[in-house]
């Protein structure tokens, strides 16, 4: 009996280390059929990649999503649905989109934007907008005549955003009084920046300047030297911009090499 009772004892053991091994591998059992441990691993990963944590809570919310998928897995399939085109079809799809999504991960890890190449690209921005920033309005008009008025009334004491409602022609500035906003003289026809490079702070011109859009009345407000963002500070979106841009790079270059008949 003694015999028995321990050949009894060590088969039920050795079923729950089986049972225990199992439970490890797979989240459950459902109708019979295991559910791997490894799918809720791979949506707790998609999560983690989103930048979310997988708390406890949220651990538990995707053990019931895993085990709710096979229950309506395994009807789909009772019903013959994976064998379908158009299942087949989608599957298909589904399959390219995640491996090119893959091949995109890929390149862009093995070809990092460096902290060097990032630095470089900033210095050339710096470099392009280090000029004064002018804080500038205007009133256009389309003839000379009426531009000279304006100059005249502006010197009797007229409001010059008053005027500008009432007169300017550009759709963009008048309704606010002729306020250009901050620029860099770059960003002006050259005729219009070399006549605002001119003025000093609060002063209009004496003339009415000429360009492409007609005639000009400038009054300059203010001038400072332009507020550029740090390095640190624009580094993530310099980072993002610059990989889309290697990897819209290496799409071109893939799409080029193929032969396509």
């Amino acid at each position: 009996m003694n015999k028995q009772l321990f050949k009894a004892t060590a088969v039920a053991c050795l079923m729950g280390l089986s049972a225990t091994a199992a439970l490890a591998q797979n989240v459950a059992i459902v109708n019979g059929k295991a559910v791997p441990k490894a799918r809720l691993d791979a949506l707790a990963t998609q999560i983690e990649r989103s930048g979310r944590p997988v708390t406890p809570e949220i651990q538990g919310q995707l053990r019931d999503e895993v085990i709710v998928r096979e229950i309506f897995m395994q009807e789909a399939e009772r019903r013959g649905l994976a064998q379908t085109d158009d299942y087949r079809a989608q599957i298909e799809l589904a399959r390219q989109s995640i491996l090119i999504r893959e091949l995109f991960n890929d390149v862009q890890k093995k070809s990092p934007v460096t902290d060097a190449e990032m630095k470089a690209e900033y210095d050339k921005y710096v470099a392009a907008n280090s000029g004064k920033e002018y804080k500038a309005r205007h009133i256009l008009v389309e003839k000379e005549d009426q531009a000279k008025a304006i100059i005249a009334s502006l010197k009797r004491g007229g409001k010059f955003e008053d005027i500008a409602k009432k007169q300017s022609k550009d759709p963009g500035s008048g309704a606010n009084g002729g306020d250009l906003d901050w620029a860099t003289p770059d960003n002006y026809v050259p005729e219009f920046s070399q006549a605002l490079v001119k003025l000093n702070k609060g002063q209009v011109t004496d003339a009415p300047v000429k360009s492409q859009f007609g005639w000009h009345v400038i009054r300059l407000d203010d001038v400072r030297n332009p507020q550029i963002p740090s390095f640190e500070q624009v580094k993530p979106q310099l980072q993002q911009q610059m990989q889309q841009q290697r990897l819209a790079k290496f799409q071109e270059e893939l799409r080029g090499k193929a032969k396509v008949e």
